[in-house]
């Protein structure tokens, strides 16, 4: 009895889906999705390490002298938020955190 071999051709990687739907790195749309990712990635970083620490938002917030519902926007949608903020919400928390800059090969003046 013979098996059928599987048709691997119509397989993608990730990059490959991403390149399709959403445009080659580089293109306005594929930063735009790398950023809103990235942005919510902060989100849920704010969230596991005020998890990791055993506090509440309330408590978060007390720290930082705002209220619950700040850090609860805070946690789900951090397109707003400022490096200020951000520096402040993890050094309430005790947690290191470090920002990576990347020059882009060609630079061009307008």
């Amino acid at each position: 009895m013979k098996t059928k071999k599987k048709n691997n051709s119509n397989m993608m990687t990730l990059d490959q889906m991403k390149d399709r739907d959403l445009g080659k790195v580089g293109t306005p749309e594929r930063n735009a999705y790398e950023f809103d990712l990235r942005v919510a990635l902060l989100g849920s970083m704010i969230k596991k390490v005020r998890k990791e620490r055993n506090l509440t938002q309330e408590q978060l917030g007390a720290l930082l002298g705002v209220q619950k519902s700040q850090i609860s926007k805070l946690e789900r949608n951090t397109k707003n938020i400022t490096v200020g903020t951000i520096l402040s919400v993890f050094h309430a928390l005790q947690a290191n955190i470090r920002f990576s800059v990347e020059l882009n090969e060609s630079f061009e003046v307008a």
